[in-house]
């Protein structure tokens, strides 16, 4: 087993439903440059809990979207003190953060999603999500950031949302395009960050801060719940 066999085995011993490996050193900004290598966990969301999703978010789903969040910093965490046992340097990029002091105030410190496409996990879906090949939009993802030189998979995926616009018809914001993701395309392109924010800020702080919708999750029928 090498190490990058050894690294995946313990992400899914520790909990997570699939994990991926990049190389991101051009998606990086200056300060990160030193690690130049991303793992990508991801975790598979309750279908039962999307399912109750219907024109708003529910307090379950706002429960289980940041229990989730929490369990991804808990084995990013572990991974990278185990990296730095090995002798490497690495960073646990938290789930969900926004650093308000950047140019754009809804992004964080490096985008997972850049990370799981460029690990051919899958895509960015007209709704601005990662669609993971598998389990599609219901999933949240997780990166690792670190310097130890890992096998990676270079290959990306091509967008399988064909002509699709379930996600843009049923966005409550109006916030999405409708258009395709292409590489290099800003996020604008795809979706309106603010206006997402702000509907579900206006309509459902009663719910929780920060709570989303899911409505574009529950849509997508990649990945749904088989009938």
């Amino acid at each position: 087993m090498n190490f990058t066999e050894e690294i995946e085995g313990k992400l899914k011993d520790w909990g997570a439903s699939f994990v991926g490996f990049s190389n991101v050193e051009s998606k990086l900004p200056q300060s990160l440059k030193g690690l130049p290598y991303a793992i990508t966990i991801g975790i598979r969301l309750s279908d039962f809990i999307i399912e109750q999703i219907s024109d708003c978010p529910t307090y379950t789903y706002f429960h289980h979207y940041r229990t989730v969040n929490s369990l991804i910093d808990q084995i990013t965490l572990r991974a990278t003190l185990l990296l730095q046992e090995k002798g490497y340097n690495a960073l646990a990029v938290p789930a969900s953060q926004t650093v308000n002091n950047s140019e754009d105030k809804y992004c964080g410190v490096f985008p997972h999603k850049t990370g799981a496409v460029m690990a051919g996990l899958g895509w960015i879906g007209r709704n601005g999500l990662f669609i993971s090949s598998k389990y599609g939009p219901r999933v949240r993802l997780g990166t690792i950031l670190t310097d130890a030189e890992l096998t990676v998979q270079a290959e990306l995926l091509e967008h399988k949302c064909a002509e699709c616009r379930k996600c843009v018809e049923n966005c409550p914001a109006m916030a999405l395009t409708g258009n395709c993701w292409q590489e290099g395309c800003d996020r604008s392109t795809i979706v309106d960050a603010k206006a997402c924010s702000e509907y579900m800020n206006t309509k459902f702080k009663h719910i929780g801060r920060g709570s989303v919708c899911g409505i574009c999750v529950r849509v997508c029928p990649i990945g749904g719940k088989k009938k």
